[in-house]
C-alpha cells in the first residue's frame, strides 16, 4: 500500500494536523509526518515532493497558515496529488484557504475546509482506494455505518416528537 505524506509548515499545526493521522491510523494507512517549509526550507521541500513517488508515497497533504504556499509548492514539484490543509491563524483562516486554492493552472492543489485534517485524510484514502480494493471496501463500510447513525438519529427524533 502506498503511504501518505503529513507535511506541516509549522509544529504548531500539529494540534489540527493529528486528526488526519487519527483518521489515516483508522483505516490502516501508513504514513509519515514532517515539518516543512515553503519559505524556509524551499529546496528541502521541492526535494521531498519531486522523490516523493519513488519513496513509496501515494499522496501528500500539507497544512499551512497564512501564506500558505507549502501545498503549491510541493504540487510544482511532483505528479502526485496534493492535498491542502488551510489553517486558521489569521484572518479566520481566509488567507490560508484562498493562498491554498488559488493555484495556477497545471498545478492543482486540492483543499478542504479551514482545519480539515480529518477530510484531508479521508479524501488520501479515497484516493489510495482507486487501486486497493480491500481499501475501497473499509471506505463503504464506513460511509453505511454513517448511514445507520443518521437513520438512529431520525428514529430518535420522531420517538421525541411523537412524546410531544
Amino acid at each position: 500500500m502506498k503511504k501518505v505524506a503529513v507535511i506541516m509548515g509549522s509544529d504548531s499545526d500539529f494540534d489540527v494536523v493529528k486528526g488526519a493521522f487519527s483518521e489515516l491510523d483508522r483505516f490502516g494507512v501508513p504514513y509519515e509526518a514532517h515539518i516543512m517549509s515553503a519559505h524556509r526550507t524551499p529546496a528541502l521541500a521541492a526535494d521531498f515532493a519531486a522523490s516523493a513517488r519513488e519513496e513509496g508515497f501515494g499522496v501528500i497533504i500539507c497544512a499551512a497558515g497564512m501564506a500558505a504556499h507549502l501545498a503549491g509548492v510541493m504540487a510544482g514539484n511532483t505528479t502526485l496529488p496534493v492535498i491542502g490543509i488551510p489553517i486558521r491563524s489569521s484572518f479566520d483562516g481566509l488567507d490560508a484557504l484562498l493562498a491554498t486554492v488559488q493555484m495556477p493552472s497545471g498545478v492543482p492543489v486540492a483543499a478542504v475546509a479551514v482545519n480539515g485534517a480529518k477530510n484531508a485524510a479521508i479524501l488520501a484514502v479515497q484516493m489510495l482506494s482507486l487501486s486497493d480494493d480491500a481499501l475501497a471496501a473499509k471506505l463503504a463500510e464506513d460511509k453505511a455505518k454513517m448511514s445507520r447513525s443518521i437513520a438512529e438519529k431520525e428514529s430518535a427524533l420522531q420517538e421525541k416528537i411523537a412524546k410531544l
